[in-house]
Order: C-alpha cells, then structure tokens, then sequence
C-alpha cells in the first residue's frame, strides 16, 4: 500500500530536476543572448544623422577578390564625419574586453577581405555626405574631397575647371581613402609618383575617435603613417588633392616586343629620360591567338598589311603601352615629338598601333571591360590578384624564371609590368617598396572561373601564385608585395622589415586597442604590439 506514495514522491523529484534544468537553461540562452545583443544596442544608443544597418550587412562580407567573407554585426552608413567619430570613440572607450572592430569600406574594391571586420562594424564610406567637392584654381591647384568619393567623380569635376589629379589608378571606380591608404599606382607613376605623393591634406579619424586635419607641416607623423597604411592609423575622412592642367587628347599607343631584354631596356630609356609620353606601362601577353585582330576594335595599325600578317600564337609577348596627352591645337607638335620618340625604340615595326581617344575615355578605359565582363557575368567571380614591386636589378631573373617556367601555356587575365622611379616616393610614408632607384610594378591580375578544376580554375590560380612568391623568396630577389596580404605577424615584420618599429610605434600611437582595419591581420584587438 506503500508504493503509489513513493512512486508520487518519484515523480515529483522528477518534476522538480526537470524544472530546474529547464530554468538554468533559460537562464544560459538569455545570458548567452543579452551576450549578443548587447553589442549592437550600444550601437543604437548612439546619437547619429546617419544610421546603423544590423539586417542587411551581407554586402559588406563581399568584395572584389570574391575569396572571403566574414559578415559584420553592423554596418553603419554616415551622414558626417562625427558618425564616424562617435562610433570609433564608443567602440574605444569600451575597452580592450570589447571584440568590436571597425573597417572602412568604400567601393568594395578590397582582394582579401580587408575592408570587412568580422561581428564588428563596416563604415560604408560612400554614404559619407561632407562638403561637396571643392576645387581651387590657385597657383597651386587642389580638389578638397570626401575620403568615400570615387576618383571617376573627381575626373569630371575637375576636368570642369580644365583641371585633373596627376597620379592614377588604372580603374577609376575607387575610393580615395581606399586608394590614398594603399599607394595608388599607374603608368603616370614614373613621372608624378604614385596617388600618395599628390595629397597636400588629410582629415583623419583615428582608432581613438579624434578628429585630426594633417598635413606635411600640421601633425605630420599621422599624415605619413596614414598614407600607405593599410587603413591601420586612421579613416581617411577628407583629402586635398594636388592638380594640373588637363589636356583634352591624348595619343594612345602599343607596340609589341618578342624579347624581354629589349622591352624592359626601352621602358628604362623611357622613364629616365625628358620623356614625350605622360603615361608608361606594359603586359606580358602568353600565346595568345589573334592579338592584333582584337586590337582593332580600338586601335589603328600604322602599317594594316604587316599587322595582318604578324602571328602571335604560342609566343610570349611584351608590349609597350604608352599615352602622349596633348590639345588640338597642339596636334602637328605632338605627332612629330610622338614620332621622334618611337624612333629610337627597338619594337617589331609590324606591331605599332595607335589611337586618338579623348582624356576621360583614356583615364577610364578599364570601367569599358568592366561594363562587358558585367553583362556576361564574368565580374563577380574570385580575383586572386598579385601584385609584386621587384627591384631593378631582379627583373631579368623574374621574368626568366616566371615567364619562362611558371607561366607557359596561358595567363587569366593581364599581367601588367612596367617601372617606377624610387625619387618619386616619399619614405616617410608607410609604403613598404624595394631599395633600389628604380622597381617595377608586375601584377598578375587573374579571374578564375568559379566551378572550373582546370588551369583557369582558383587553385590552379592560387597554385601558380604560390610558385612565383617560393621563387622570390628562394632567389633573394627583395620583392615587396603590392596590396600585400599576410596571415601572421611574423610574415607581416618580414614584409616592413626595418619599417616595422616605426610602423608598431605608430599603431600604438593612433590605434592603440588594434580597433580599425582588422581585415589586414596585422594586429589583433588588445594584443601588444612590439
């Protein structure tokens, strides 16, 4: 008569266990949610004219190179410079416990997900509305603009005033902050210096939330470390461009070499000299079928017959691009100085093609394969880029070497290369470039083909990529990567070499907590930094 008692008592205990495991597991999701949610109702406290985004941050886990994606907690689109101020301030004053970080973002051009910052926050810098572009005239012209304003846009406000920036980018849908915190390099380069050596002014945010205007003269160490930073020391918010004269023409031109030797020797004669041409560059081109026929579609054969007649199949090719910029009342002058200057150079004559375009359809000439490649669906795939700085005196050895074992059969996409004068740099800036007077920029510019196993597939790719960075390190050749991309600070110390005390220094000086570009994985959040 005992056991329905006890059996009762049973079920009670049970009853009560159960309840108590039910409530401590409550207890864990609401402390463990209350854990998550806590991060972006900071966020919302904040008193913005701009807006946090916590939904669609998809975009932002994106960029370019197509090979990583890590999604943000926010994303925070600004309407001033204090948005970006506040933001940077709060995530700071919460300390080295927060795990908050914050990356800019301007057109998403980045190749290894540096512009993203994993459940932190991505400033989308193209919402930044500042001041509108403003261009002065003086003896010493400039364009005051936002960091988030694409270089396109500059293009065409500027060119209002027969005005331009000196230095380019080869594609012009860039951001100036995105570009300024790199380098900014093209075919003006030899002459002007890269995109860096042009700015006369910054405003800065730095890891600390402040707002700083730098200059050469005004807090000049957070202006060089800024430029060519790598986004570590501040969000570029404004920038003072330097201006000139723009022309209205400009004289378009490619010859081809099937000799590295004599390309590489007429491209140093080029920029060493009182050069005609305004613009130097060159790419490699591996059997391809057809080259020249493909070139008509923008360029004149000066002679059609030989043109017709040159094969280019299973070679490997150099050719010289080169842009004389000139006014149409100018035109004679500029044939005979054009003229002149391809007379002493050493390419196959059958190869000479010209073009007359206008100086935004040459400035912008890359966004007319960008508008084809998007209408077949060829833009948004991997992009797994590499960009090298080789010094002079390496260049043959590289090219044997990668031209003539690595790269054989085919390349997936360009493979720009061209030289750049060392003078035209300043070494104050945090631009890590090799020793010598005069480097070359090589850049294999791939696209792989997403479900592809084959050669023009990402390992494939990633492969050959591999191969060439074994050989420089193998060869001694003191290569510095362009765009560079690290996994660890060891490789990150090799990469500045002797720069990266000064480099550390001044992280520790402006981003102390590590908050602002983690995407780069040269410092994690609260870990020192020597």
């Amino acid at each position: 008569m005992k056991y329905p008692a006890v059996i009762f008592l049973v079920q009670n205990n049970m009853f009560f266990i159960r309840s108590l495991t039910i409530l401590f597991l409550s207890c864990i999701t609401v402390k463990l949610n209350l854990c998550f949610s806590s991060i972006p109702y900071s966020l919302k406290t904040l008193n913005l004219e701009g807006h946090f985004n916590f939904g669609e941050v998809h975009h932002a886990a994106r960029d370019f190179g197509n090979r990583y994606q890590f999604l943000p907690s926010a994303v925070l689109h600004p309407k001033s410079v204090s948005d970006i101020a506040t933001t940077i301030k709060h995530i700071w004053e919460m300390g080295p416990h927060s795990e908050l970080t914050v990356a800019a973002r301007g057109h998403g051009h980045s190749l290894q997900g540096q512009a993203q910052s994993h459940r932190g926050v991505v400033i989308n810098m193209e919402s930044l509305q500042g001041p509108k572009m403003q261009v002065n005239t003086g003896n010493f012209p400039y364009v005051d603009v936002s960091g988030g304003e694409l270089w396109i846009n500059i293009l065409r406000e500027t060119l209002k005033y027969g005005l331009a920036p000196k230095s380019w980018t080869d594609y012009l849908h860039l951001t100036v902050g995105g570009t300024l915190s790199n380098a900014g390099i093209s075919g003006q380069a030899f002459r002007h210096g890269p995109q860096i050596s042009n700015v006369h002014q910054l405003e800065v945010v730095t890891g600390k939330g402040e707002i700083i205007s730098c200059s050469k003269k005004q807090n000049s160490e957070l202006f060089h470390s800024v430029l060519g930073g790598l986004g570590q020391f501040g969000v570029v918010t404004r920038a003072k461009i330097s201006l000139e004269p723009a022309p209205e023409k400009v004289k378009w031109i490619r010859v081809l070499y099937d000799d590295f030797a004599t390309f590489s020797r007429d491209q140093l004669h080029l920029i060493s000299t009182e050069s005609t041409f305004d613009y130097i560059e060159g790419f490699v081109i591996v059997n391809r079928t057809g080259l020249l026929n493909n070139w008509r579609s923008s360029f004149n054969p000066q002679d059609p017959v030989q043109a017709s007649q040159f094969k280019s199949d299973g070679k490997t090719l150099f050719c010289l691009e080169l842009a004389k910029y000139f006014n149409p009342d100018k035109n004679e002058r500029a044939n005979l100085e054009v003229e002149n200057s391809l007379s002493v150079l050493s390419y196959i004559p059958s190869t000479l093609f010209l073009s007359e375009v206008s100086y935004i359809q040459f400035l912008d000439r890359v966004h007319v394969s960008e508008v084809k490649l998007r209408s077949k669906g060829l833009w948004e795939v991997p992009h797994p880029w590499l960009n090298l700085l080789i010094p002079r005196s390496k260049i043959h050895n590289f090219a044997e070497e990668v031209f003539g074992n690595i790269l054989m059969d085919t390349s997936n996409g360009p493979i720009l290369i061209y030289p750049v004068n060392r003078s035209k740099w300043d070494n104050r800036t945090s631009a890590v470039i090799p020793e010598e007077d005069i480097f070359y920029l090589v850049a294999f510019l791939s696209s792989a083909v997403p479900t592809s196993t084959g050669t023009d597939g990402l390992e494939h790719i990633l492969t050959q990529n591999k191969r060439i960075l074994e050989y420089c390190e193998t060869a001694r050749l003191g290569v510095k990567q362009y765009l560079p991309h690290y996994t660890t600070q060891e490789e990150w110390r090799a990469h500045f070499g002797p720069q990266w005390e000064v480099f550390a220094q001044r992280k520790s000086t402006y981003d102390p907590l590590a908050i602002l570009a983690p995407g780069q994985r040269i410092f994690q959040k609260a870990i020192p930094f020597s």
